[in-house]
């Protein structure tokens, strides 16, 4: 669908009125310079200089703030051999909990040892920068496996079969951020425009390609080390497995070449996965609300993309004010989290997030539904 005070090229999907913040922002991308088309996704929302929830298609021109930070954020899903009854007992979900407190960390492993190291494709391989690779070799590997802040989950969940599922969302962790911010400070030397780029031709251009290929590989096996670590918790807790056959992964926040309206074109995606025709892909809701499996319909005007999630209805600091901690245990009701945290996770309540049914069914046209997944017990930090 248009938005008609936004260009013919910008194509939208929203769950609600557009407000005005994100309307400037989107001019603003729209109108930058090799920009040939946007597409909006209903879990949009304003972040920084370009909103999240866009996908955007040039045909030369890299704009790195339409990434995003954390190159590579996205999602895992796979299924475990049991169903979820087994966590219905309240010791055993405490007892989870508490390993995957100790076995998965919030940002760097408390002791780390030769033992734990980079796989071998991303150990070998140098950074366009002497900083960034020492720093891939430093942070990478005390980061490797641990979960970050924010809307970043572990999750237990169970289908319509009762079968038990995991779902992880994290991303490339602070080198992705440090990649990120060495080429916007870079490219800001020679730009002072607030949505700087460079060509993908130029040695700069070619140099981030490569950098934020790197960055979405380790996302990915920062993903998988948290998975096996879940696998060994619920085998020691539980006595179940992962059916690893089943595992289903995509990123969010990348920029590939892809073919789109007969050419071909570099296509950032900035909270917003791909959903190229019958692809799988997974759409998670608000900690505590469903989620789901879906598959992609490769629409063209969305460049073949969809929403990562539900979308934040509220900033961070407003949902602070207005959501208070026993608000935040009646909407996680039949949930298990850690309530001893229940002050530190009030801005990641399920109202502060817009309703995950209302974007599925603002995107009908985009993917559809495989599975929905229900929560059982959330694991943040």
């Amino acid at each position: 669908m248009r938005d008609r005070k936004l260009p013919n090229h910008v194509s939208c999907w929203l769950a609600g009125p557009l407000p005005s913040d994100c309307r400037v922002a989107l001019q603003r991308l729209a109108t930058a310079d090799d920009v040939v088309h946007l597409a909006v996704m209903p879990d949009m929302h304003l972040v920084e200089d370009v909103c999240n929830g866009v996908a955007v298609a040039t045909t030369d021109l890299i704009y790195p703030q339409a990434v995003g930070g954390d190159i590579g954020c996205g999602i895992v899903a796979v299924a475990a051999d049991s169903t979820a009854r087994p966590l219905e007992d309240g010791s055993v979900s405490r007892k989870i909990l508490d390993r995957l407190s100790d076995r998965i960390p919030g940002n760097r492993h408390p002791a780390v040892t030769a033992a734990v190291e980079l796989p071998e494709e991303l150990a070998r391989e140098r950074l366009s920068n002497d900083r960034l690779t020492k720093l891939a070799e430093r942070d990478g590997r005390v980061q490797l496996g641990t979960l970050g802040r924010g809307n970043h989950f572990v999750e237990l969940q169970r289908d319509a079969e009762d079968r038990l599922w995991v779902m992880i969302h994290s991303g490339s962790r602070g080198i992705g951020q440090a990649i990120s911010q060495w080429h916007l400070d870079r490219a800001r030397q020679v730009s002072r425009q607030r949505l700087v780029c460079v060509s993908a031709s130029s040695d700069a251009g070619q140099q981030y390609l490569h950098d934020m290929a790197w960055a979405r590989r380790y996302a990915s096996a920062n993903r998988r080390a948290m998975l096996r670590a879940v696998e060994e918790v619920l085998c020691d807790v539980a006595g179940c497995r992962l059916d690893w056959a089943s595992l289903i992964e995509s990123d969010h926040d990348h920029l590939i070449r892809e073919q789109h309206f007969g050419r071909d074109l570099w296509v950032h995606r900035k909270g917003a996965q791909p959903a190229s025709l019958d692809q799988p892909g997974l759409i998670p809701g608000s900690m505590g609300t469903r989620s789901y499996l879906v598959r992609g319909r490769g629409c063209a005007e969305s460049l073949s993309s969809s929403s990562h999630g539900a979308g934040r209805a509220l900033p961070r600091s407003i949902a602070r004010q207005q959501i208070g901690q026993r608000q935040l245990l009646r909407e996680m009701h039949g949930v298990w989290f850690d309530d001893h945290r229940c002050d530190q996770l009030r801005d990641e309540a399920p109202s502060a997030y817009k309703d995950v049914q209302t974007i599925m069914r603002a995107q009908r046209d985009l993917t559809a539904i495989v599975r929905e997944l229900r929560p059982v017990l959330v694991y943040k930090r």
